[in-house]
């Protein structure tokens, strides 16, 4: 009988550690249920937040970009705009040694040269051009769109400008530029080489 006692006994605290094992592990089961739901409602919030931080940033970057270039147009056509002086020469008005036509900065051409300007480009190369000493392979082809080239015709002038590839000229200059010397100037002589 105390063999058989012993036997209920142990059955019983075996369904006991059973119960107790099951329990914890209903427990246990629930916890991480319970850890998952809060882990995946953590990471909704994060990535909400994660995508809301990024469109405010994208925002405030597509912001900057437009106004850094609205600025840098406004800064450029503000400092163009100054250089520029009336370059319309009126008719009958009297053109004088040292009138300047054109941009007011001269340092802004790489280029310049001195001679007589005469109407006519060069073999078809420019609407005048430059006469130098030196003969025709001095001579400079020319075009502006910025000073009025046939009311300076027959001058002696300093022009300045910037060099473009010319396929027929020694020389092709986009005049930007000119500083009268003398209105009453004679075109140098020119050799045949």
């Amino acid at each position: 009988m105390y063999k058989m006692q012993l036997e209920d006994q142990s059955n019983q605290s075996e369904q006991q550690v059973e119960q107790q094992v099951g329990q914890e592990i209903g427990t246990v089961n629930q916890n991480r249920v319970d850890e998952m739901r809060d882990l995946r409602q953590n990471q909704d919030l994060m990535s909400k937040k994660v995508k809301k931080t990024f469109i405010i940033i994208c925002s405030v970057a597509v912001l900057a970009g437009i106004m850094t270039g609205f600025g840098a147009f406004k800064l450029k056509s503000k400092g163009t705009a100054s250089l520029m002086q009336n370059v319309t020469i009126e008719e009958g008005s009297k053109i004088k040694n040292g009138d300047v036509f054109g941009v007011q900065d001269k340092d802004t051409f790489a280029d310049s040269a001195t001679g007589y300007i005469e109407k006519g480009g060069v073999d078809g190369e420019g609407s005048h051009k430059l006469l130098r000493e030196g003969g025709e392979t001095q001579t400079v082809a020319l075009t502006s769109s910025v000073v009025d080239l046939d009311k300076l015709a027959g001058t002696e002038a300093k022009i300045y400008g910037e060099t473009f590839k010319a396929d027929k000229a020694g020389w092709f200059m986009d005049v930007g530029r000119v500083e009268v010397i003398n209105v009453d100037a004679e075109a140098p002589i020119q050799t045949l080489e």
